[in-house]
């Protein structure tokens, strides 16, 4: 009976040789770590206004929605953040999910339809991957940031129904996809385009309306956006924004919304009043713009190889696995917290640190940081001046 804890210790130990073990580490409330490790970009997680809203409707509402949202889990403060957010993202409606992992299952899901073809981006976020791979749709997997390699699946699957799915701003390097070429391929092809935004919403575009909004897309009837309402905004959830018929679509279909408990109202009110933050933000987006620039030029100066960031995630290409799991060990030693993503969490087998940029982190502790990542850098992580690698135009995890 025991064979199969036997298997899974061997399992892990090949995990460890090569360098991929992953351990969860608790953190307390307030501690002094530099924080360029989590999403909060605009510092609105512990803003004043968006604490004290989650307070009032805790004290209101109790802990949780106490059931789906179909039953007893659908509250005044759902409904006006989902308002807030059609509004802020120029589409009829929006449907608010408990995260932004079920909301990618559901938008993949709830697109697909007898003879559907997936054209899915190889750097794709796992929810998109997992949304393609239970649909039963057939998915099609093009290079990254390819339109070509788009309008050639899509010209070879003619009258088909077929959606084109990628992230807007993409999760471990943070470059910008080419929404307005991949928006006219799909429409030249009769096909959809299903845009996760999570990682733009409320640092690119008008107001922080995203990358969609940013490409001019926005509204647009053969468009469906997704986001996580955990990074920019700072709470928890997820979002579907598109056109009223197809949010119905989901509110009668979709099994990650009607089998799932709702999102806690009190995190409902947060958002929404980080909603209304983000979008009067433009200070703290140039703040951001300007960090990562900066991040860049000093990191990419000492020989390291840094993405070329086109909202507020920064790259930093890492020798192998135990490599970076050493570079990320040492900086939180000394008190910076980064990302580390290796394989399989990376769409191209390379290890990288990923630094998230957050208005909400002193200007001189952000400095600070960057000496810290610049001094455990490990020698075989520099090239000589001149002889940098290309800046990596690329999914999340760790």
């Amino acid at each position: 009976m025991a064979d199969w804890l036997a298997a899974l210790d061997r399992r892990a130990e090949l995990r460890a040789r090569a360098g991929l073990t992953r351990t969860l580490r608790p953190r307390a409330a307030g501690d002094a770590v530099v924080d360029l490790a989590g999403n909060d970009y605009l510092g609105l997680a512990t803003h004043p206004e968006v604490t004290a809203a989650a307070a009032r409707a805790l004290s209101g509402y109790g802990l949780g929605a106490t059931g789906s949202r179909l039953v007893r889990g659908s509250t005044d403060l759902h409904h006006a953040l989902e308002d807030a957010l059609a509004d802020w993202l120029g589409t009829d409606r929006a449907l608010v999910f408990s995260s932004g992992y079920l909301a990618n299952l559901a938008a993949v899901r709830g697109l697909v339809q007898p003879r559907t073809l997936l054209v899915s981006d190889a750097h794709n976020h796992a929810s998109l991957i997992d949304g393609c791979r239970i649909s039963g749709a057939e998915t099609v997997v093009t290079p990254h940031a390819d339109v070509d390699a788009v309008a050639a699946a899509l010209a070879a699957a003619p009258g088909r129904p077929a959606v084109v799915v990628t992230e807007s701003v993409f999760s471990v390097d943070g470059d910008l996809a080419p929404l307005a070429a991949l928006h006219a391929v799909a429409r030249r092809h009769g096909a959809l385009l299903l845009v996760d935004d999570a990682h733009a919403l409320g640092v690119t575009g008008p107001d922080g309306a995203g990358g969609v909004a940013a490409a001019g897309l926005a509204g647009e009837p053969d468009v469906v956006v997704t986001a996580t309402l955990s990074k920019a905004l700072g709470g928890a959830g997820g979002v579907v924004a598109a056109p009223a018929e197809y949010v119905r679509h989901l509110v009668e279909t979709g099994r990650t919304f009607i089998f799932d408990t709702a999102l806690p109202p009190a995190v409902a009110a947060g958002v929404l009043a980080a909603v209304r933050l983000a979008r009067a933000g433009d200070e703290l987006r140039a703040e951001l713009a300007e960090r990562a620039a900066l991040a860049v030029r000093r990191l990419g100066a000492a020989g390291l190889e840094v993405s070329a960031p086109d909202a507020a995630v920064v790259s930093v290409t890492a020798p192998g696995p135990e490599a970076a799991t050493a570079w990320a060990a040492d900086c939180r030693d000394r008190g910076v917290a980064v990302g580390c993503f290796r394989p399989p969490s990376t769409p191209d087998s390379r290890s990288r640190l990923r630094l998230t940029i957050s208005a909400g982190v002193a200007g001189q502790d952000f400095e600070r940081a960057l000496d810290v990542i610049l001094e455990c850098a490990p020698v075989s992580a520099r090239s000589e001046p001149g002889l940098r690698a290309p800046q990596s135009r690329t999914k999340e995890g760790s």
